[in-house]
């Protein structure tokens, strides 16, 4: 029988949490076909309006070994800049991973920037191994946040 596992990563960012959460979280799917051209092709909403229960989902370019991910969700408190999902589709669901959730938390740091909290709990499907799969996970969701970051910089006055 496979155990739940999961992995935590920190990411730290001189931009200011609110504008951070809003942009690499909340607003994702609108922004990742433009930063991230060569990995995301396209993202739309599925269902709802952004709150809970709220389904999108992420259509990837060969360079991702699966073609989209669905994502549902489960909880959001954008004042506290928090949120869960959890995976529903595509992204290695039933073909390695049972179930994966993930939390993020986007902290104000001492420095007027942020702190990026990341915990995955996943469960693998009998018989699956994890090798390097977490940390090209965990550069994964760095990457969406520099990218995040980056835009901000240059676009002060967006997600304020």
């Amino acid at each position: 029988m496979a155990s739940t596992n999961s992995w935590t990563h920190e990411i730290e960012s001189p931009v200011a949490a609110p504008r951070l959460f809003r942009a690499g979280v909340m607003d994702w799917h609108t922004l990742a076909p433009k930063l991230a051209p060569q990995i995301v092709a396209s993202a739309h909403p599925v269902e709802g309006e952004g709150g809970i229960g709220s389904v999108r989902q992420f259509n990837f370019t060969s360079a991702m070994p699966f073609n989209l991910m669905k994502e549902r969700l489960e909880f959001i408190d954008a004042e506290k800049c928090e949120c869960k999902s959890a995976l529903i589709e595509g992204g290695g669901i039933g073909t390695a991973i049972e179930t994966a959730t993930s939390h993020i938390k986007v902290e104000l740091a001492a420095n007027g920037g942020s702190v990026v909290k990341v915990e995955s709990t996943y469960k693998l499907l009998p018989g699956v191994e994890v090798k390097d799969e977490i940390t090209k996970a965990k550069d994964s969701v760095t990457a969406i946040f520099k990218a995040a970051e980056a835009y901000l910089i240059a676009n002060p006055d967006s997600y304020n």
